[in-house]
């Protein structure tokens, strides 16, 4: 057996230019594997290429030794892969409970869709508070809490999070982060973060890819990652 996701010598244009180039990484089951770097270095792009939302120039990607490049996202939503859009893509104008129900659209074994709305709002309790409340009306850290709480009721085995501190206080991505953890932990999910927040993704993540300018320029634990001298300078402010 292979890795549980695999991205090799994977390329990306928009029109001429290269927002991938040639990159290659992996995901093992039980893993949280982080992308970090710059605000346009690729990250989400990479994220968008795996749910089949970018075109692949080159290269493939591998879920389970399977080829998935190009399969569309309610596709890969079969094989057990969820997003959780940068801007969160919530449903705004439907309440709390209603968009949980929607991430088991897929589903129906009825008393497990039950167990696992229980599941999510024990993750999520503020949600539990808000659930008859219109999605819209949340603040962002309550709508990036939805918004993950709506893909684990698809039940995946590969949760993509993509950017989830944007735009929120210090205090609510801390919180955001340790229930990242804890479903990792207690879900058994594996994850795939892509952060700006370098800080809080190399302390969530076992491993992690730098890229900038499209290319992966180092990996490794994120124990080791955090005593690279070039890491603090560039991501860590240290």
């Amino acid at each position: 057996m292979g890795h549980l996701l695999e991205v090799k010598n994977l390329s990306v244009s928009y029109g001429i230019v290269p927002a991938l180039q040639n990159i290659s990484f992996h995901v093992d089951e039980g893993e949280i594997v982080a992308l970090v770097g710059p605000n346009g270095a690729g990250k989400t792009t990479t994220l968008h290429t795996i749910s089949g939302l970018t075109k692949v120039k080159s290269g493939s990607i591998l879920y389970s030794d399977r080829e998935i490049t190009g399969m569309e996202a309610h596709k890969l939503v079969k094989q057990r892969i969820s997003q959780v859009p940068e801007g969160r893509g919530i449903f705004a104008n439907l309440t709390v409970s209603d968009n949980i129900n929607l991430g088991a659209y897929l589903r129906n074994d009825k008393s497990e869709i039950k167990k696992d709305r229980e599941m999510v709002y024990e993750l999520f309790p503020r949600l539990k508070e808000r659930m008859m409340q219109i999605g819209g009306t949340l603040s962002g850290g309550e709508q990036q809490m939805l918004a993950m709480a709506r893909a684990l009721m698809a039940r995946p085995k590969v949760l993509l999070l993509d950017e989830p501190s944007m735009g929120l206080a210090p205090v609510i991505v801390e919180s955001i982060f340790r229930t990242i953890k804890k479903i990792n932990r207690e879900n058994k999910t594996t994850i795939l973060l892509v952060e700006q927040n370098a800080q809080m993704a190399l302390t969530a993540a076992h491993r992690a890819y730098v890229i900038e300018v499209g290319k992966i320029i180092n990996s490794g634990y994120c124990v080791d990652l955090k005593k690279d001298d070039q890491i603090q300078k560039a991501y860590l402010g240290i």
